[in-house]
């Protein structure tokens, strides 16, 4: 068997290291999948590459991945055995009516391995994003004349709440405060968390006090460098989606809890592996953290501060709904919250503004019936 070799990587650009590397990744992972489908898709692959960034692409090319193993698995529409094998003409005969009996299959599946059966159950705005990747792509085949009818006209309509219909999960200002606590005292923590806490506790929070300062989707913290931080002119540096860079002003709090975690606890890089030397946030193990391990730190603090389950507290994201409503309710103006968390429109940084996170409160707090009834109600 063929040793695999090594990637070595030649940069010349601005961004660092780990940046092109990851995007590398999903680009690698993006090509394996297309080795995987039919070759009358390559009209539609070269259309994702020069039209949607690497993330979203990837996420278009898994969608058509399970819709072709669909075909194979679940229907009579093609005679293949493996998802490369599946024809044009086989292709050029599925109907509307075919991809909306996919979609519902996706409501609801089954998954069969060697030790379980897994359900799978999928809201509509997954749904939605599937019946998207499909029209794209037979709109794509449609226009390359592999297939001589656009069916997409067809396709059932799936209703997704509308953004200003969803209810915005963000941590309340006391909330984030029994949070803080927690990392910084150890308070609410088992057993078995506090002895990881004390070899972790100030890494934890200069995460916990970077997303709540910034706002920072989970993939811009993550990728975070030592060499992104220049204290002396107190800014860093971050890299956005698209490409962007972004410079970031420091205050004392991130400043604080940054120097603290690195000059008092952050591994030696004589230490570490050359590719982790630069790594800002780093495992027991002395790598780079990953977004899972991030993804899992936050959730046990937020659960702390929310008086939940483990399994209950919140993604990284909803610190960076929790960052965008609390600069709102102090007064910040709506464009300047949108500069800080790099939305493209302004009409999502105002879903935040027309949040107001007591109001139900308030509307309930005088209706006390039972206090009323038992004239404990002051």
């Amino acid at each position: 068997m063929a040793e695999k070799k090594q990637i070595k990587l030649h940069n010349k650009s601005s961004r660092p290291d780990n940046v092109v590397m990851k995007e590398q990744e999903v680009i690698r992972q993006c090509q394996e999948i297309e080795g995987e489908l039919p070759g009358f898709l390559k009209g539609f692959f070269a259309y994702l590459r020069g039209n949607v960034l690497p993330m979203t692409r990837l996420a278009y090319l898994q969608d058509i991945r399970f819709f072709c193993g669909y075909l194979v698995r679940e229907t009579s529409l093609t005679r293949a055995k493996a998802m490369g094998e599946i024809t044009a003409s086989e292709f050029n005969a599925i109907r509307a009516v075919d991809v909306n009996a996919f979609i519902d299959y996706c409501r609801r599946y089954e998954v069969e391995t060697d030790h379980a059966v897994i359900i799978h159950e999928n809201n509509n705005k997954t749904l939605a994003r599937k019946k998207s990747s499909v029209s794209v792509m037979f709109k794509q085949l449609y226009r390359d004349e592999i297939v001589t009818k656009n069916i997409t006209d067809g396709f059932d309509p799936i209703r997704v709440p509308k953004s200003s219909e969803r209810e915005i999960k963000a941590l309340q200002d006391d909330e984030v405060m029994v949070m803080l606590d927690a990392v910084s005292t150890g308070s609410h923590l088992t057993k078995k968390e506090r002895q990881f806490w004390e070899k972790t506790k100030k890494r934890d929070k200069a995460i916990l006090i970077l997303f709540l300062t910034y706002g920072l989707r989970l993939s811009e913290l993550q990728q975070l460098n030592v060499s992104s931080f220049n204290f002396s002119r107190g800014e860093f540096t971050i890299y956005r989606k698209r490409g962007k860079e972004s410079k970031m002003p420091l205050n004392l709090s991130v400043t604080q809890v940054l120097s603290d975690y690195i000059e008092g606890e952050r591994a030696a890089d004589e230490t570490l592996a050359e590719e982790h030397r630069d790594a800002l946030f780093l495992s027991l193990q002395g790598k780079r953290m990953t977004e899972r391990q991030i993804r899992e730190l936050v959730k046990k603090y937020t659960s702390i501060g929310l008086s939940t389950s483990r399994s209950a507290g919140y993604s990284p994201h909803k610190l960076r709904a929790t960052a965008a409503t609390s600069l709102i309710g102090r007064g910040n103006s709506i464009y300047d919250v949108q500069a800080l968390l790099d939305h493209e429109q302004v009409t999502t940084t105002q879903l935040y503004a027309s949040h107001k996170m007591n109001v139900k409160r308030d509307l309930v707090k005088d209706m006390e019936w039972e206090l009323e009834r038992t004239g404990k109600k002051k």
